[in-house]
């Protein structure tokens, strides 16, 4: 079985892809340093903005497309599916955080962010999806 990840036959911008990541990594730095959840409610309500509103009006990918034209980045195109499912992935790892620390798990959802940032991190500097390899994971073990 040849390592895929879903294709949605849809094009996005990769880089803005990139820039999004950079975001949430600052976002969760944020949250690991001052321990305010708030950071990641503020996440996880810009992945839901994205992922079953509009993308256009997540706050964080208009900040990442004003990034994008203020450094002149080029636009370097990747499958939008790919994307959405790590999207879904991050929306999963912000509910956990939160729930964790609602818990009083504090050092637990501290590890979780850390886990986050390093997928996050892995985006922006290599163009290593995560995402994609969870699920060529979990295609291999279901077919």
């Amino acid at each position: 079985m040849v390592p895929t990840c879903p294709i949605a036959f849809r094009q996005i911008d990769g880089t803005i892809v990139r820039i999004n990541a950079l975001s949430l990594s600052l976002i969760l730095l944020a949250y690991l340093f001052s321990g305010q959840i708030a950071f990641i409610y503020v996440l996880g309500i810009d992945l839901i903005i994205r992922l079953f509103i509009n993308k256009r009006l997540s706050p964080i990918n208009q900040i990442s497309r004003l990034i994008k034209v203020a450094i002149r980045a080029k636009t370097h195109s990747t499958d939008a599916g790919a994307k959405r499912l790590a999207a879904y992935f991050a929306l999963g790892f912000s509910w956990a955080i939160i729930a964790l620390h609602s818990f009083g798990l504090v050092y637990e959802a501290k590890v979780l962010s850390s886990v986050f940032i390093l997928f996050a991190s892995l985006e922006l500097i290599f163009n290593f999806c995560v995402g994609c390899k969870i699920y060529f994971i979990y295609k291999r073990i279901t077919a």
